[in-house]
């Protein structure tokens, strides 16, 4: 096969990259660097399977929650998880800045940015020196 040949397709019913066909290819190593990251969705599926709530109900309880914080954000309210930690607004003042490809001034606005402070009992548990709590049924 040449390098200006399309890739052939795999198969019907085959997957693509497969030994047999039925199992997926195996996937390369990611970094051992990289985190694994909780999605609205992994929030969804958690309370599916812990608290016995139907799917709808569990997506739509994780949406509620961050339309919520959303919201109270967007007024400026700060916003307070007990044991979790602190978003607030805070305003950053006009600046100067440069287009760093040119050196041209481009003068920067002011504008409001997110901050999230984590909690003394968050960072504990992050850093080892608490066990997490235990969970829920």
């Amino acid at each position: 096969m040449d390098a200006d040949s399309p890739p052939v397709p795999a198969p019907e019913g085959r997957l693509p990259g497969s030994q047999d066909g039925k199992t997926p290819a195996a996937r390369p190593a990611l970094a051992s660097l990289q985190t694994p990251t909780l999605t609205k969705a992994d929030l969804a599926e958690l309370l599916f399977d812990r608290l016995g709530l139907n799917k709808r109900e569990s997506k739509d309880m994780v949406d509620a929650f961050f339309t919520i914080v959303h919201d109270a954000l967007q007024q400026g309210q700060e916003v307070k998880l007990s044991g979790f930690g602190n978003f607030n607004i805070r305003r950053k003042a006009p600046r100067p800045g440069r287009n760093p490809r040119t050196g041209e001034a481009i003068p920067i606005g002011a504008r409001h940015v997110v901050t999230f402070h984590a909690s003394h009992k968050l960072k504990a548990i992050v850093q080892g020196d608490t066990p997490p709590p235990e969970e829920f049924e």
